[in-house]
């Protein structure tokens, strides 16, 4: 493994934490206004080391309760945006959670154990997915646990499958192509790093999901 992508895999995990923890420690004193916000910005600084801040200033800390009420309607990038961070983080947490289990425990399917990160991964990406959408539905809105799931799953079945093929694309072409030579048993920082510009891609590829359910009226813009 090169040492020049060793020593970048640390600095970029490094700063994604502390753009994750600066983020947290901001937000607890600047809470916001949706309670899952306060989830979803520290996740999405772990993707988006430092420019992370950057988008919370702009788009997060406007949302947040003792913020200062907006003069006019909100850009419909920064709508789009929130409701794309929104559905990334819980495929974020779907995947830092997949990739170890199935590392731990050495399952391959078809042989490869890509195929069997995809699947857990997705799995466990659909449900926090889903988790994140059907929480805030129940605390804004008066529906049963049943209309809220199935809303919940309305909204967000297309957006995180974008997010995951976007991911899912990049680490095959890692994992057959690029680095095809490397390919670890443990994650280490290469591969947490690889996963981390994954996510990125993912985001890029859920923004325009999210637009279109924006503008379809079957999601609503944050």
């Amino acid at each position: 493994m090169p040492q020049w992508l060793i020593t970048l895999s640390w600095v970029c995990l490094a700063l994604g934490l502390a753009t994750a923890a600066v983020l947290a420690a901001d937000i607890v004193r600047h809470r916001q206004k949706m309670k899952i916000m306060n989830i979803v910005w520290p996740v999405t600084g772990l993707y988006f080391p430092l420019i992370g801040w950057w988008f919370y200033k702009a788009a997060g800390r406007p949302m947040a309760i003792d913020a200062p009420k907006s003069a006019g309607p909100k850009p419909r990038w920064k709508s789009i945006f929130l409701s794309a961070t929104h559905c990334a983080s819980g495929c974020v947490i779907g995947d830092l959670i997949g990739a170890p289990i199935v590392f731990a425990t050495g399952w391959a399917l078809f042989g490869q154990r890509l195929f069997s990160e995809y699947l857990v991964e997705f799995a466990l990406a659909y449900l926090f997915g889903i988790a994140f959408q059907y929480f805030p539905i129940r605390a804004m809105r008066r529906v049963s646990p049943y209309d809220a799931i199935k809303d919940a799953v309305k909204a967000d079945t297309l957006s995180l499958t974008a997010f995951e093929v976007g991911m899912f694309a990049w680490m095959a072409l890692i994992y057959f192509v690029l680095l095809a030579s490397y390919r670890p048993d443990s994650p280490t920082p290469v591969f947490w790093f690889m996963m981390q510009v994954g996510m990125v891609l993912g985001f890029l590829t859920a923004y325009p999901a999210n637009w279109l359910l924006i503008k379809w009226g079957v999601k609503s813009g944050m």
